[in-house]
């Protein structure tokens, strides 16, 4: 079976993995210069950073005579560019449509992009543990913010210069201080179903270190929920 063009009407149009590879390659040399960076530094840096690439294979690439592009060089040039790699590949702003696999049409690079990343929900796709980890950084931020909060207010009730200023001080902390209480216990359960689907969870910053019990044992499932 062969690959039918996304544009009949255009003889010349490039197969899906050329088009992939000439976003990647224009978009290299395009931050490339904007940093002021001829290829043979582009070349030390990526060196530096632990996956040489050398100067002609990057000349090759940027020129279109280079026929394959690994993943891992994706990502090192991103990163000796300063850059996703998701943004070499979707050069939003600088590609106005692009093609996200063979045999389907040119989409505005900017919709290709929040697909590739999962800000735009494909219907029937599954987004793995993403949206366990964005709850996580969510209610982890949520906690640490009450926390703040408490802390301020506490501070606030003891130099209160009046009752009723104490008072109020007061209120808010014990306000805040539920706010961490539920945000903590979601966090201790979102945890424990983490590692329960075989998963590890996020680091927890030392603010939150009484969230995981001291006593669990990642062989046990038998602990009580919260």
């Amino acid at each position: 079976m062969t690959q039918r063009r996304v544009d009949d009407d255009a003889d010349d149009f490039p197969e899906w993995v050329d088009r992939v590879q000439a976003n990647v390659a224009g978009e290299v040399r395009r931050r490339r210069k904007e940093m002021g960076w001829s290829a043979q530094e582009l070349a030390d840096r990526c060196e530096q950073l632990g996956h040489p690439i050398p100067r002609n294979v990057i000349a090759n690439m940027e020129s279109g005579r280079r026929a394959g592009l690994p993943l891992v060089d994706v990502l090192v040039l991103a990163a000796a560019l300063e850059t996703y790699p998701a943004c070499l590949i979707f050069p939003v702003g600088y590609v106005d449509q692009t093609q996200e696999l063979p045999f389907e049409r040119l989409v505005p690079t900017w919709d290709a992009l929040r697909r590739f990343t999962g800000e735009q929900e494909v219907l029937g796709h599954d987004a793995g543990l993403v949206p366990d980890f964005e709850a996580h950084a969510s209610l982890v931020g949520t906690a640490l913010a009450a926390l703040d909060e408490e802390e301020q207010a506490r501070f606030a009730a003891r130099t209160a210069t009046s009752r009723a200023q104490q008072e109020e001080a007061e209120r808010r902390r014990t306000a805040y201080a539920d706010q961490a209480v539920s945000a903590k216990y979601k966090l201790r359960y979102l945890r424990r179903e983490l590692r329960e689907d075989g998963a590890i969870p996020p680091d927890l910053p030392p603010a939150l270190h009484d969230i995981d019990p001291p006593e669990w044992d990642p062989e046990t499932t038998t602990e009580e929920r919260p």
